[in-house]
């Protein structure tokens, strides 16, 4: 397409790529992701010709990349570095903080990345030193564990670290709590996506050609973050994005900071305006038992109601490329996926259990002041019509989860699945972004 710029998401499954002229017009097309040979080529299946060399491309394909989290306490440090790895489309597989890690959880954990933090700038760092020595010492005793780490904790003691650390991959970024209370998970994010493109799509081999890995600029959840976080600013307004796919439920929020909450309510670990959740259990094939399991928890569902539809639920769970038939299937997808969001906004709006399901949650969101809630995923874009009234009357008005939910907000479907790509051109071609949010606002 000529005069077109193309943005690409490569996915475990689906090859997208969304063709966007100077004028803003868009078309879409889609390919099964040629994992098994080289995604390069459900890449030229998409690209119509268009030249990879001006091609902007996220890509979640490979699983993602998998994150241990190392920190000094699991409700300072541990968290932010936690909120950063998230927030940078990484998949935290393992977090550890204190005295009460183990390596051999974290070697079974499998990292293809460890990102070490401890302490604010200035303070005592002999604790994060402590950790580098124990992981030094674990890597002995599991090879396994000889992953690349990025340190992003205090930086007095950065040299100390890489020295302890010389049989590591080692980099090293600005710390993620430089203060109590400041969160900073920019540098962070930054060096998680070079580590993305460089072990998980360099690393795996995923494809040979370099005008693809060129091409790919960030995982695909930085993306859609880096997209949401753009709508906030040209809309000002505070959004909620909830991507239901197949196997997880993706929470993005962008909101606007309180300086009342930044000056006297904030917690020790700085409060991330901007951020991402990821229900690994709930999704709507590979997942579909979590969903209702996780609804039954929510008393959103009654026991009788999931045996009565377990069948059903087990057969999507074997055959995830499985298409409801209209009738009683296609309605039962619909209330998978609208229980999906419902339950994963209010996880997202009441924070995270870092450490262990013992401890207690951190990171709530009051969602309240969100002025636009978009709905992500095939379903919501074959059914946008329906969905949108079944997510204003069952997610912004939930008020029975302990939540402050999006109750005045406006509610739309990313029915041209824009996200990714207002992500990718919004640093470099600004004006295609708030061209593309135009669209999705409507």
């Amino acid at each position: 397409m000529t005069g077109s710029h193309l943005c690409l998401d490569i996915g475990s499954t689906y090859t997208k790529a969304l063709h966007v002229t100077s004028e803003g017009r868009t078309s879409f097309l889609s390919h099964r992701t040629t994992l098994d040979t080289d995604v390069a080529e459900g890449v030229a299946a998409v690209a119509s010709g268009v030249s990879l060399q001006s091609a902007y491309a996220c890509s979640s394909a490979g699983g993602g990349l998998r994150l241990a989290v190392i920190g000094n306490e699991p409700l300072v440090t541990a968290r932010a570095a936690y909120q950063s790895g998230l927030s940078a489309g990484a998949k935290v597989v393992h977090v550890g903080a204190g005295d009460g890690w183990a390596a051999a959880e974290v070697a079974a954990a499998q990292p293809d990345l460890i990102l070490l933090a401890g302490g604010t700038d200035g303070g005592d760092g002999g604790q994060v030193v402590s950790h580098a020595r124990r992981l030094a010492q674990a890597a002995r005793d599991h090879p396994e564990l000889t992953v690349p780490v990025i340190y992003a904790g205090n930086s007095e003691v950065t040299g100390d670290v890489r020295d302890v650390l010389s049989g590591f991959e080692f980099t090293s970024c600005e710390n993620v709590l430089p203060r109590i209370g400041e969160l900073n998970p920019e540098p962070a994010r930054a060096r998680l996506r070079d580590a993305f493109l460089e072990h998980v799509i360099g690393g795996k081999h995923l494809t040979s050609h370099t005008e693809v890995l060129h091409a790919i600029a960030m995982p695909t959840p930085d993306a859609m973050l880096a997209g949401v976080e753009f709508m906030s600013r040209e809309v000002d307004t505070d959004i909620v994005v909830v991507d239901v796919g197949g196997a997880t439920t993706d929470v993005y929020s962008a909101r606007r900071p309180d300086p009342e909450i930044s000056q006297v309510n904030a917690e020790v670990s700085g409060t991330a305006w901007n951020s991402r959740t990821v229900e690994g259990d709930l999704g709507l094939r590979h997942n579909a038992r979590g969903i209702a399991e996780a609804a039954v928890s929510e008393k959103l569902l009654t026991e009788e109601w999931y045996r009565q539809w377990e069948p059903h639920l087990d057969h999507r769970v074997a055959h995830p490329e499985y298409l409801a038939s209209p009738g009683e299937e296609a309605e039962l997808d619909q209330r998978l996926c609208t229980l999906a969001a419902r339950i994963a906004v209010r996880r997202h709006a009441r924070g995270q259990r870092i450490g262990g399901p013992q401890q207690p949650r951190r990171g709530a969101k009051n969602l309240k002041s969100t002025g636009l809630l978009i709905a992500s995923g095939g379903f919501f874009r074959a059914h946008p019509r329906t969905m949108i009234d079944t997510l204003r009357s069952e997610v912004i008005r939930d008020t029975a989860g302990g939540i402050q939910p999006p109750r005045d907000a406006e509610v739309r479907v990313d029915t041209g699945y824009l996200l990714f790509a207002i992500g990718l051109l919004g640093k470099d071609k600004p004006h295609l972004a708030q061209r593309l949010t135009e669209i999705v606002v409507g």
